[in-house]
C-alpha cells in the first residue's frame, strides 16, 4: 500500500473500499466528501458484516435457545467486547445505545431519578445548589440535557467560556470548579471548530472537588487513539456512524460502579432480572440498560468499524488528517476574505474546519460548493452558542477523514473563489 506524505497509509487505496464515494452527483460532477463531521461514509466491509448477519445469524440476540439466537448473540456480545476494547474499557462497562445523543440523556437521566430507590445511587443524584459545569463550545445534544436537568432539579447550570481563537478559557476553569459542581460534561473535540480539550488535565481538577466527568467523544473516537483511563473519564459517549460504522448504533462507556449505581432508562423485556404483577428487579449492567432485541447487524457493523480503523492503525488515521488540516488551513490562508472560526494552527486540533467568506452567506457557499459536487454543511452545526460567541450567523464547515485527499482540499479552495466571484 502506498503512503501519504504523513508517512502512512494511501487515501487512494482506501478509498476503493468506499462506494458511495465513487458516485457521481447530478450534475455529473465527481463527489468531494467532506463532511465526515456529520456523518462519515462506509466501507464495503460494514456494510458485509451487517448484511453477512442478516444472510446467515438473523436471529434475537438473548432471546430463544436456538442455534440462529445463539449466533446472533455471540455476534453481539463479540461486538461489544470489541467496541469496548477500542477505548480501553471492559465490556461490562459499555452499553450499547441508539446514539451519542441518547447516551447522555441516560446518563443525565440517572441523575435526575429522585425517585429511584436504591441508596447506593445517592451520589449520582442533584439536588438544589448542586451545579453542573459544561463548556460554551458543545454540542446541543451535550448541553440540552443538562439544561432540561438543571430546571428539573434546581440545580445550576455553569460553562467555561471560549477564547476568541476557539479554546476552552483553562483560567476559568479552576474558578469555575467547586465543592458543589456534581459533574462536568465536555467535548473531547469541538464538532464545529476543531478545537482538542485538555481533556486529562480538566477531569483530574474535576475529580480533585469530587465531580464526576462524562466526555462527549462522537468528534474524536473516530479520529485519534482515544483510552479512557488516560482521559480520567467517568463516562464516555460516541457514535459507530461518526466512525465508518451503521446509523442507529452508539455507546456510553461509564465505570463499573456508576454502572452500578444507576437506574434504567428506558424498561421493558431482556433488562428484566424478575418480574410480578406488582413489581420488577432489573438485570446488572450493561443489560439493565439495553430493554428490546437488541440492534446485533448494527453491532456487528460497529465492530467491523474498529477492525477497520485498527487495520489502519489510530496514529496513522491522525498524522493523516493532521497533514489535510495543514494544508487546508495554509490554502485558506491564501483567500483573504475567509475567516477561520477557531484554532489556526494543527496544535491541539481535529480535522474539522469552520470558516466564515466575506460578503457571502454560509448557506450561498455551501450551494456553490454543492453545484461543484463537494460536500460540506452550512448552519450552527447543532453548538449556536458558538455562533453567538462570534457574533456570526452560521458557517460553512468542511470535516476531512481518512479518504480525503490534497486534490480534496485544492477542490474546496477553488470552490471558495467561485463562490467569492459569483456572490461578493
Amino acid at each position: 500500500m502506498g503512503t501519504t506524505p504523513s508517512g502512512g497509509f494511501d487515501p487512494e487505496t482506501v478509498k476503493k473500499d468506499f462506494p458511495l464515494l465513487q458516485r457521481r452527483t447530478r450534475d455529473d460532477q465527481p463527489l468531494v466528501y467532506l463532511d465526515s463531521a456529520a456523518t462519515a461514509q462506509k466501507p464495503l466491509q460494514v456494510l458485509d458484516a451487517e448484511r453477512d448477519f442478516y444472510l446467515t445469524r438473523n436471529g434475537a440476540a438473548h432471546r430463544g435457545a436456538h442455534q440462529l439466537a445463539e449466533a446472533a448473540t455471540e455476534t453481539y456480545e463479540s461486538a461489544r467486547e470489541t467496541v469496548a476494547g477500542f477505548i480501553g474499557g471492559a465490556p461490562d462497562e459499555l452499553v450499547f445505545t441508539k446514539n451519542a445523543t441518547e447516551a447522555v440523556n441516560l446518563v443525565a437521566y440517572a441523575m435526575g431519578n429522585t425517585a429511584y430507590a436504591g441508596s447506593e445511587s445517592a451520589h449520582l443524584r442533584l439536588a438544589p445548589g448542586d451545579e453542573i459545569l459544561v463548556t460554551e463550545m458543545e454540542h446541543h445534544a451535550n448541553l440540552v440535557p443538562w439544561q432540561q436537568l438543571s430546571q428539573r432539579t434546581g440545580a445550576t447550570l455553569r460553562w467555561i467560556p471560549l477564547t476568541a481563537d476557539g479554546r476552552l478559557d483553562d483560567t476559568a476553569v479552576d474558578r469555575l470548579l467547586n465543592k458543589r459542581t456534581r459533574l462536568v460534561a465536555l467535548t473531547h473535540q469541538s464538532n464545529v471548530l476543531g478545537t482538542v480539550n485538555p481533556v486529562a488535565s480538566i477531569a483530574a481538577r474535576a475529580h480533585a472537588v469530587g465531580a464526576l466527568v462524562l466526555v462527549d467523544a462522537a468528534q474524536s473516537v473516530a479520529h485519534q487513539r482515544v483510552d479512557v483511563t488516560a482521559l480520567g473519564a467517568d463516562f464516555l459517549v460516541f457514535s459507530a456512524h461518526k466512525m465508518l460504522g451503521p446509523l442507529g448504533i452508539g455507546a456510553l462507556w461509564g465505570r463499573r460502579e456508576l454502572l452500578d449505581a444507576m437506574p434504567p432508562f428506558l424498561t421493558g423485556g431482556s433488562m428484566i432480572e424478575h418480574v410480578t404483577m406488582e413489581r420488577t428487579t432489573f438485570l446488572p449492567p450493561p443489560q439493565r440498560f439495553e430493554p428490546g432485541v437488541p440492534p446485533a447487524p448494527q453491532a456487528a457493523g460497529f465492530a467491523a468499524a474498529v477492525h477497520y480503523l485498527r487495520a489502519l492503525g489510530m496514529d496513522a488515521v491522525q498524522a493523516h488528517e493532521e497533514h489535510l488540516t495543514r494544508t487546508a488551513l495554509d490554502q485558506l490562508a491564501q483567500i483573504p476574505e475567509v475567516t477561520v472560526i477557531g484554532p489556526t494552527t494543527t496544535e491541539d486540533r481535529g480535522a474539522t474546519v469552520s470558516f466564515t467568506l466575506d460578503g457571502v452567506h454560509p448557506h450561498d457557499v455551501g450551494d456553490v460548493l454543492d453545484d461543484l459536487g463537494i460536500a460540506v454543511r452550512t448552519g450552527h452545526h447543532c453548538a449556536r452558542p458558538i455562533c453567538d460567541r462570534y457574533n456570526i450567523p452560521a458557517t460553512t464547515r468542511a470535516s476531512f477523514y481518512l479518504y480525503n485527499t490534497e486534490d480534496d482540499i485544492t477542490a474546496l479552495s477553488d470552490g471558495i473563489r467561485a463562490a467569492l466571484h459569483r456572490y461578493a
